[in-house]
């Protein structure tokens, strides 16, 4: 049980210490990841920045991630998304609504500036934890492309089995916890409050 996103950053930025030094570029998943990969950059004197990437959501329970979508238009879907009614017709439009809310944000979080360029670096992607992995894949794959010279996944807890699934994407998995009963990230949060996109837009300028 982690006390709050910093606890877990902190004991993450612990594992991750062989890169302080070196410079790494650390990436978010927003918005919940932000605080921590602020955190976790600063303890290794690194670059920040987000990398976006959206779930896509199943018809009428749109908590439950069938798949996921990179701001590069690159789509994950889940081998089930079919057995819970999300056909093509559904996909398509699922991933227009996220393409936009990523569009909208890259307009919010770095108005002045593009993203920080991971060719050639070190990049750590961090997130709060993995339910499905869905978003964690888009996002390490949108990167792959870029041609970093390491990529590394970073999370303080995951299920087993979105730890698998992601572990074949990343050159290194850093992962405190992976516990076998596995409902919600919160569960392992005492506290876990929602981030809001103007404590992105802070923590990006800061």
């Amino acid at each position: 049980m982690f006390q709050d996103r910093n606890d877990a950053a902190r004991q993450l930025a612990t594992q991750l210490k062989a890169y302080r030094g070196q410079h790494p570029l650390v990436l978010a998943i927003p918005r919940g990841a932000v605080p921590m990969g602020k955190t976790i950059a600063r303890q290794l004197d690194g670059d920040f920045d987000v990398v976006l990437v959206r779930k896509l959501r199943a018809p009428y329970q749109p908590e439950v991630a069938i798949g996921s979508v990179a701001e590069n238009g690159w789509a994950y879907i889940a081998p089930y998304a079919a057995s819970v009614g999300a056909d093509q017709d559904y996909i398509a439009a699922e991933k227009h609504t996220q393409m936009t809310t990523i569009h909208s944000r890259r307009k919010q979080y770095t108005p002045i500036r593009p993203p920080i360029d991971p060719a050639g670096r070190i990049v750590i992607v961090v997130d709060d934890g993995l339910a499905t992995g869905a978003t964690m894949i888009s996002a390490l794959h949108s990167l792959r492309q870029h041609q970093p010279a390491k990529l590394v996944c970073a999370i303080p807890v995951a299920s087993p089995e979105a730890l698998e699934k992601i572990r074949p994407m990343a050159d290194e998995v850093q992962c405190l916890q992976a516990p076998a009963y596995f409902q919600a990230v919160g569960q392992f949060y005492r506290h876990f409050p929602q981030v809001e996109d103007e404590e992105v837009i802070a923590l990006l300028k800061d």
